[in-house]
């Protein structure tokens, strides 16, 4: 019985964040690169993250949801009914795991390190906890 490994673990958690956070991130890399200025970024960004931020949220869950699924479904392709039982319980141990940490590299990822690229590049204004004006 195969389970996921750490590594694979984190690497579910932390490309499913990125995929989540691409509706502040996609603007960033517009102004990065030089293909939109920063009002129309800061204009999509509100967009993205005011109407589509739950559709990116759900994308980056559904994408943990696949991997282990994939993982699942591959290792149990033989196992008996007890072993089924038993690999089930670690796999969802393991989901359980991944949505946590992806929760955390999402908000990581997102407020930190995202937003405060976006605050430097000017998108968008430091928040009013951080001692901005809003």
């Amino acid at each position: 019985m195969n389970t996921p490994t750490k590594k694979q673990t984190l690497f579910a958690s932390a490309f499913a964040a990125i995929v989540a956070g691409l509706c502040c991130f996609s603007p960033v890399v517009i102004v990065l690169f030089g293909f939109g200025s920063v009002a129309f970024a800061g204009s999509l960004a509100d967009t993205l993250y005011g109407e589509y931020r739950w559709y990116f949220r759900a994308a980056g869950i559904l994408l943990i949801f696949a991997a282990f699924a994939y993982w699942y479904f591959k290792a149990s392709r033989n196992c008996t009914l007890d072993e089924k039982r038993r690999l089930r319980q670690k796999y969802l141990n393991s989901f359980l795991i991944s949505t946590t940490l992806f929760v955390l590299f999402y908000t990581i990822w997102l407020y930190g390190i995202v937003e405060i690229i976006g605050v430097n590049l000017g998108i968008w204004e430091l928040p009013i906890w951080f001692g901005g004006e809003g």
